[in-house]
C-alpha cells in the first residue's frame, strides 16, 4: 500500500484547514482547523492580521502532524491553497506594515473612475484577465499610494498572504502564477508582471514577488520543520488559489467540466487549455498549470446572504437550534422548503456587499422586490436562496457564451449540505448538478496538486478519475419555467436601477465617514 502522505492546507477568508491524505485516496486521515477574525471597523474595510493567519496555519499543520502519530514519518509534502486577491505591504525587515487587505475590502472603489481615466480598461482586461474592480490588488495598491503615502514609501515588497506564508515556511519569497494572475497586475500573455500597470502604480518589478509555476516547491527551513514536528527537509508545494484548488478537489479540471462553489461568496469556474477573455469583460481568466487555465466569475454575496437572512429574521430559530444542538441553517432551509418555487413572487437581489461577475458593479445594493403583506420570513429565506442562485445563473450564462455549454456541472462548498438549496440551484439553472464523492474541496485539491508536483500523479486530470459522483440533482421542469419568468424580472430590476445604485452607495459612504 502506498503510504506517502501529503498535507493539503487551505488558507481561507475566515479560517485555515489542514488535511492529510494518502496518494490515491479521498479519505482524510487527519484534520485540523482554526479561525481568525475579519476586521471591518471602517467603511469598506475588510482586513485581517497576517501574523495571526500565519500562526493559525502553523498551528493546524502541527496538530495534523501530531494526529498522524508514527505515520508523520510518511509525510512527503505540504501543499498550499490560499484565498485570492489579498494584498499586504511588507517592510525591509520582512514584517507587515499593514493589515492584510482581503478581496472583500472595497475602500479602493473611490478610485475606480480615476483609474479608468488613466488607462484603457478594455486593453487592461485583455492583458491581465482581470476586469477593473476594487477586489483586485491593482486598485488596492493605488488606494494605498493615495491614502497612505508614508506606508507606500516604506514598502519594500508588495505581496499576498500566499507569498508571506510560503516565505515564513521556506525562507523563499515567491508567488505562484495563479495568485499573480488574480492580482490585476500580471500579464497573462507575456507571463510576467505587467510593465504598464507597475508604471501606473509607481512600483518597481523588484518590489513584486518572483512568479513561479504552481508546481514549484521549496523545502521547509530546518527550524520550521522542527517546529512542525517533522524529520528531514519536507518540500512545501506552493500550489494555487483556493478557487483553482476547489476545482481540482472535486475533479472538475478537464475542459467542459464546471465547478459551482457557494461558501461565504460564490464562484463558477471552468478549465481551458489556453487563456480566453470575454469581449464583454464579464469573466476572468487565471492560470493554474503550464497547459491549463481557469475561466469563470465570482460573486460577493453567496452564503453571506443566507447568514444575513438568518441573523435578521430568525433570532428565535437560532436560539432554539443552539439549545437542541441543531444546525440553524438546516432548520431555515426546511422553512424555505415549505414555500413554493418563486416565493410567491418575491425576488431578492442579494447585492449586500456590491457585486463582482458578471456586472462588476461595486455600487450595487440589496433589493427585495415584490414584497406584499402575504410574505413572511419563510418567503424571505427562500427568496434569498433563490436570489443567490439567480446570481450563479447570470455568471454561468456569461461563461458558457464564451466557452460553449458545459458537459458536466459539479458543486462544492458549504451549500452542498442543503438538499433544498441544491434543488433550487438545479431548478433555476435547468441543469443536472453532480455532488462529488469527497468531503473536502480546496484542501483535497491542494493535496492532489502536491502529489502531482512530486511526480506521484502523471496529470492533474487524474483528479477527475479519483473522484466519483455521490448524487445527481435533476431540475423540476415546472419549477424551472417559474424561475425563468422571475429571472427576467430580476434582470430588469437590476438594469433599471443603475443610477440609483450609484447614488445610494455614494450616500452611504458619506454617511459612514
Amino acid at each position: 500500500m502506498n503510504t506517502n502522505i501529503v498535507i493539503g492546507v487551505d488558507i481561507g477568508t475566515t479560517g485555515v484547514r489542514a488535511v492529510a491524505y494518502r496518494n490515491g485516496s479521498t479519505k482524510a486521515y487527519a484534520t485540523a482547523t482554526d479561525e481568525y477574525p475579519l476586521f471591518t471597523d471602517q467603511s469598506g474595510a475588510a482586513e485581517q492580521d497576517a501574523n495571526s493567519i500565519l500562526a493559525s496555519t502553523i498551528a493546524v499543520i502541527t496538530r495534523t502532524i501530531s494526529l498522524l502519530g508514527d505515520e508523520a514519518n510518511n509525510v512527503k509534502g505540504i501543499a498550499l491553497s490560499a484565498v485570492f486577491h489579498s494584498f499586504l505591504a511588507i517592510a525591509e525587515d520582512g514584517h507587515p506594515l499593514t493589515r492584510l487587505m482581503t478581496w472583500a475590502d472595497s475602500r479602493s472603489q473611490i478610485y475606480l473612475d480615476e483609474m479608468k481615466s488613466k488607462t484603457d480598461s478594455e486593453r487592461l482586461y485583455h492583458r491581465t484577465g482581470c476586469p477593473l474592480h476594487p477586489m483586485y490588488p491593482l486598485l488596492k495598491i493605488f488606494w494605498m499610494k493615495n491614502n497612505q503615502p508614508e506606508i507606500f514609501a516604506r514598502t519594500k515588497w508588495f505581496g499576498s498572504i500566499k507569498d508571506y506564508v510560503f516565505q515564513s515556511l521556506t525562507g523563499k519569497r515567491v508567488v505562484d502564477r495563479s495568485i499573480a494572475s488574480g492580482s490585476g497586475c500580471y500579464n497573462i500573455k507575456n507571463l510576467e508582471w505587467d510593465k504598464e500597470v507597475l508604471s501606473l502604480l509607481s512600483i518597481d518589478e523588484k518590489q513584486m514577488p518572483i512568479v513561479v509555476a504552481t508546481t514549484h516547491f521549496e523545502s521547509l527551513t530546518e527550524a520550521m520543520a522542527k517546529r512542525l514536528g517533522l524529520q528531514g527537509p519536507v518540500p512545501v508545494i506552493i500550489g494555487a488559489g483556493d478557487g483553482m484548488m476547489a476545482n481540482v478537489g472535486v475533479g472538475a479540471i478537464r475542459p467542459g467540466q464546471i465547478n459551482i462553489t457557494i461558501g461565504t461568496s460564490g464562484a463558477i469556474r471552468m478549465a481551458a487549455k489556453q487563456p480566453e477573455t470575454d469581449i464583454k469583460r464579464r469573466t476572468w481568466c487565471y492560470n493554474i498549470t503550464e497547459d491549463r487555465w481557469m475561466l469563470g466569475g465570482a460573486i460577493n454575496n453567496g452564503g453571506i446572504s443566507f447568514r444575513w437572512a438568518r441573523d435578521k429574521f430568525a433570532e428565535t430559530e437560532q436560539r432554539v437550534s443552539e439549545k437542541l444542538g441543531l444546525d440553524s441553517y438546516s432548520l431555515l432551509a426546511s422553512y424555505a422548503d415549505k414555500v413554493s418555487a418563486g416565493s410567491n413572487g418575491l425576488v431578492v437581489l442579494p447585492f449586500f456587499t456590491g457585486e463582482r461577475a458578471p456586472y462588476w458593479n461595486a455600487d450595487a445594493r440589496g433589493i427585495m422586490f415584490g414584497l406584499t403583506l402575504n410574505h413572511d420570513k419563510r418567503h424571505i429565506i427562500r427568496a434569498t436562496l433563490e436570489g443567490i442562485c439567480y446570481r450563479m445563473r447570470s455568471v454561468l450564462e456569461s461563461l458558457e457564451e464564451l466557452t460553449g455549454t458545459a458537459e458536466q456541472i459539479r458543486v462544492s462548498g458549504s451549500f452542498t449540505r442543503s438538499p433544498v438549496w441544491l434543488q433550487i440551484l438545479s431548478d433555476i439553472l435547468g441543469r443536472e448538478i453532480c455532488i462529488p464523492d469527497v468531503d473536502e474541496g480546496a484542501a483535497y485539491g491542494a493535496a492532489i496538486f502536491g502529489f502531482y508536483a512530486l511526480g506521484q500523479l502523471t496529470s492533474i486530470d487524474e483528479a477527475s478519475d479519483l473522484i466519483g459522483i455521490h448524487q445527481v440533482y435533476k431540475p423540476n421542469p415546472k419549477h424551472h419555467q417559474t424561475y425563468c419568468e422571475l429571472y427576467q424580472i430580476y434582470a430588469q430590476v437590476y438594469w433599471n436601477l443603475q443610477d440609483q445604485f450609484k447614488a445610494i452607495s455614494s450616500f452611504q459612504r458619506n454617511e459612514m465617514q
